[in-house]
């Protein structure tokens, strides 16, 4: 009887991690729900091609960006929990929890967490018609036209906006938002000089700031950027305490079999721990992310509870 139940018991492991052993034999889809360009675009290519390499299947960005990341986010927590279909996702998720009421998913129901990728500063860049050449010289101007003032951003919730919406609440400014579909059109009218500023990631502006097309006021870390060490942080420039970056991770609709979040967490790890890769993002102002599936999972329920927060008390809106 001892060795029936035994055998049952093989078998039934068997059952489970073979999915995990096979994973993958056919192409993975990785759902980024923000426009292309933007660092979720850039580091899910990036990861896919290590993991296309690693694992021996494609895996193929489809980008599907709109409402504040909702559209394409939805569109990952229906299909099916098979490991096949990944959600890139971002700190603008972990605000949404709070800032957006009717979600149509709700993240850590529909998700399970795989793994975070990375994260960067953002850095706060103006047109060079706005006329000001640093955060004291902003503040005055949008002191002194109250509602005049505007800045992009990829969407309500996003890092964009929240570093905009602590920005105005700490500094105590009234400035407009002015949100888009995502960060590569936000950046195109900045650039173009349709909206005066923009919080930006660092990974996606900084050639820009180097080309003079934008000028660098400050960046959003506790400390300087390392590949703009030059400009100052906000905190040091007239805003003491502030501090917003963006993060990267991956997630899979929940019911996906364990085997196989942990088969991709492991890969993913190794692969950000990779000397080359991590000499690379860190000359584009990106540090690498590694965590087990369960550290991940508490970092994004901590993080949901630290946005909170700040939605509540700042009293952000999403429009």
């Amino acid at each position: 009887m001892c060795r029936t139940w035994i055998i049952a018991l093989a078998l039934c492991w068997s059952a489970v991690s073979a999915p995990a052993q096979d994973y993958p034999t056919r192409p993975v889809r990785i759902i980024v729900p923000f426009a292309t360009g933007g660092p979720a675009d850039v580091y899910a290519r990036y990861l896919g091609q290590r993991l296309q390499t690693a694992l021996g299947q494609p895996f193929v960005v489809d980008n599907k960006p709109g409402a504040g990341a909702l559209t394409g986010t939805q569109e990952a927590a229906q299909a099916a929990p098979d490991g096949y279909t990944l959600l890139m996702m971002s700190n603008t998720h972990t605000v949404n929890e709070t800032l957006i009421a009717n979600r149509p998913y709700q993240l850590m129901r529909d998700f399970a967490p795989v793994a975070p990728v990375n994260y960067s500063d953002l850095v706060l860049v103006v047109h060079p018609s706005a006329g000001v050449n640093n955060v004291v010289e902003l503040l005055t101007l949008a002191r002194a036209k109250p509602g005049q003032l505007n800045y992009a951003s990829s969407g309500p919730g996003t890092p964009y906006h929240m570093a905009g919406e602590l920005f105005k609440s700490m500094a105590s400014i009234d400035v407009l938002h002015v949100p888009y579909k995502g960060s590569s059109g936000a950046r195109t009218d900045v650039l173009a000089g349709h909206v005066q500023m923009m919080f930006d990631a660092v990974t996606a502006m900084a050639p820009q700031v180097k080309a003079g097309k934008v000028k660098a006021l400050a960046t959003s870390g506790r400390t300087r950027s390392s590949i703009l060490p030059e400009v100052p942080t906000v905190a040091e420039s007239g805003v003491p305490g502030y501090e917003a970056v963006i993060w990267l991770g991956l997630m899979a609709p929940a019911k996906t079999p364990p085997a196989v979040l942990r088969k991709l967490n492991a890969e993913v790890s190794r692969i950000v721990s990779q000397p080359d890769v991590q000499k690379e993002w860190a000359a584009q102002g990106a540090t690498p992310m590694s965590q087990s599936v369960e550290e991940f999972d508490r970092y994004l329920r901590g993080d949901i509870e630290k946005w909170a927060q700040i939605v509540r008390k700042a009293g952000i809106k999403a429009e």
